[in-house]
């Protein structure tokens, strides 16, 4: 066991996950990020350095979760921050939604998130934090993202009532909702229109660009510190005003 705060970031392998997770072992914690893909976590690994270590966890997946934590309680004990951080989303406007990518955006995004949560839970101890990332698609979706806008709707929802059933345990909970991010996935998202979309939302945003992954682990690394102790329920907008705009 570690008497170094215990930092848990799903989907950290990647993207802002990664930005996140090494911006904890930046604050000297111990690090645990999860992922699908055991290279993807061996690469990030060797990024982060030796308080790091990679479990290949699908947080779709319940048996999975419960490995992930039996294992965590067996190495580390407590769990002080946790970042819900695993999620993706498909653009698909309607007429043509299918089922697969419906379940596959709900399953990771919402379910994953209620049972992560829930599972890391007899880990955390008073003065946790937990942290879920949103999105600013939870009120600003946008033509095609009408499904992920909905998963981020409803988590926003699941921690306005999850900040009552916590009430009396020490543990805070909120979101960080980032807007369009320089990241791969962000690409990937947009296809070959990737270009074209990111210009787009350069255009719209007040701040003339769009985020860095560093600044929305910055958000992040604030809501999990003693500066934050008084911040609970949430949802924090990391997107340079362009949701308001």
């Amino acid at each position: 066991m570690t008497e170094r705060k215990v930092a848990l970031i799903t989907g950290g392998g990647t993207g802002i996950g990664l930005a996140i997770a090494r911006k904890m072992a930046s604050m000297d914690m111990q690090v645990i990020i999860t992922g699908r893909r055991q290279s993807k976590l061996d690469e990030a690994s060797e990024i982060l350095g030796s308080n790091t270590v990679g479990i290949v966890a699908d947080v779709t997946n319940s048996i999975s979760l419960e490995a992930l934590f039996r294992q965590i309680q067996t190495d580390f004990g407590r769990v002080g921050v946790l970042v819900a951080n695993a999620g993706g989303g498909m653009h698909a406007p309607l007429g043509a939604i299918t089922e697969a990518a419906y379940d596959q955006q709900f399953d990771t995004n919402v379910k994953g998130v209620v049972f992560t949560v829930q599972g890391a839970l007899p880990l955390l101890a008073s003065g946790s934090s937990i942290i879920i990332i949103g999105s600013t698609a939870s009120i600003d979706p946008g033509p095609s993202m009408s499904i992920y806008g909905a998963t981020k709707a409803a988590v926003r929802n699941l921690v306005r009532s999850w900040v009552s059933d916590l009430r009396g345990l020490g543990i805070r909970i909120n979101i960080v909702s980032p807007g369009p991010t320089k990241t791969q996935s962000l690409r990937d998202a947009f296809g070959s229109g990737a270009e074209e979309s990111l210009t787009r939302l350069i255009a719209r945003s007040p701040l003339g660009r769009i985020g860095e992954p560093e600044e929305i682990a910055e958000v992040v690394a604030f809501l999990a510190s003693e500066a934050a102790s008084y911040v609970n329920g949430v949802e924090l907008f990391a997107d340079g005003g362009a949701s308001q705009a």
